[in-house]
């Protein structure tokens, strides 16, 4: 995670803060990527006031952390058929102290206060006749960052012993995980091939637009981010945003020219294709993945179970996905300046950038799709031999 994080600030070009801040900024966004708490703060005096707030999670951190906990917690059971609840809980506790002992370091490592430059205009003049020197900066909430750590660190390790094939479950928890686990595993294939195919697209633009320390900026630190808005964007569903000051989102333009207007913008399909129509082979995609997703799960799920009962596990799976997509999807930060009264005069001293979605029409879509891509999906895997066919074992 801190190598993820640490070239993906260094080709945003966090390398140049100064005060040495950058290994701090790398262990803020360590931070951050497991829900820990940010909070920021300034000193201007008793002639200025400042504000500053920020709410993002930087997803590709996030999801190298998730695969690399999962999988470094499973490796040592990999040869156990069954484990006791006793035998998971002791490995988990063992992982969750080194866990909090990491985290907690590195929240008090987190911390950094800027100068803040008014510029040569006439918040510069003024602050320079009143000895007035801004400074702003960033601290952690150790306690609330140590617990919604630990809560990222529980998620993990039950998707991962929920999605894993031949988890070392007591017995009384194997039916329930053989039940869930076909629709579970499919919803995480179906994320990694959104990243994957962001990669991709990412990667080609990088090579033939220019301006590859942008996108491997993006690539390290927030193409998931980008790439699972996609997915509900093609689903039908609409986000609200806002994007207003010298910063915006980092890729692609489009999302920029759709979100910076005075007021607050939709983001949806039929505004984004105002601006290219490209974006409605996001419902293709869409369609094809999951019809993938729902292919897999079926064949993965026991023989005995019928077509709706498939369309309803792949609906339930999909609002899951979506719902945990929407949470953490969301984007808030602004920030602001303000001496004598007088805020951002020619110096670019306030910003705001804002993303949420829609929650409850996402939800109900993602259901519709998954009705429908579960039954055609389920279709064609009836036409697979599975071994095992009382289980549901492939």
């Amino acid at each position: 995670m801190g190598v993820v994080a640490a070239l993906g600030l260094w080709a945003a070009g966090a390398a140049d803060l100064p005060d040495d801040a950058f290994w701090r900024v790398v262990a803020a966004t360590m931070v951050t990527a497991v829900g820990g708490s940010m909070e920021l703060s300034g000193d201007a005096g008793a002639l200025a006031r400042t504000h500053a707030g920020v709410t993002v999670l930087p997803l590709s951190v996030t999801l190298t952390g998730a695969l690399l906990v999962g999988a470094g917690f499973l490796w040592p059971c990999r040869h156990r058929a069954v484990a006791g609840a006793g035998q998971l809980a002791r490995w988990a506790a063992r992982i969750a102290v080194l866990w909090l002992a990491a985290l907690v370091a590195l929240a008090f490592a987190a911390r950094q206060t800027f100068a803040v430059d008014l510029g040569d205009g006439v918040l510069g003049a003024i602050g320079e006749l009143f000895g007035a020197r801004p400074r702003v900066g960033f601290t952690t909430d150790v306690p609330l960052t140590a617990g919604f750590g630990l809560l990222w660190l529980l998620g993990v390790l039950a998707i991962a012993l929920l999605v894993a094939r031949g988890a070392p479950l007591p017995a009384r928890l194997r039916r329930p995980q053989a039940s869930a686990r076909p629709v579970a595993y499919a919803m995480v294939v179906l994320l990694l091939a959104y990243v994957a195919v962001g990669l991709v697209v990412a990667l080609v633009t990088a090579a033939t637009r220019g301006h590859p320390a942008q996108t491997f900026a993006l690539i390290l630190l927030g193409l998931p981010n980008l790439t699972w808005l996609a997915l509900t964007i093609g689903l039908g569903a609409t986000w609200n945003g806002r994007v207003d000051g010298p910063f915006g989102l980092p890729a692609p333009h489009l999302l920029d020219e759709v979100l910076r207007t005075p007021d607050v913008s939709t983001l949806n399909l039929r505004t984004l294709a105002e601006h290219d129509h490209r974006v409605w082979w996001l419902v293709t995609v869409d369609a094809v993945l999951l019809l993938a997703a729902a292919f897999l799960a079926a064949t993965r799920s026991p023989a005995r179970l019928r077509l709706w009962e498939h369309a309803v596990r792949m609906a339930a799976a999909l609002v899951l996905t979506v719902l945990l997509i929407c949470l953490t999807g969301r984007i808030s930060a602004h920030y602001g300046l303000s001496l004598l009264g007088i805020g951002d005069v020619g110096g670019g001293l306030s910003g705001e950038l804002l993303l949420r979605p829609r929650l409850w029409s996402a939800l109900g879509l993602a259901a519709l799709w998954g009705l429908a891509t579960g039954l055609l999906g389920a279709l064609p895997a009836r036409l697979v031999p599975r071994r095992h066919r009382g289980t549901g074992r492939t």
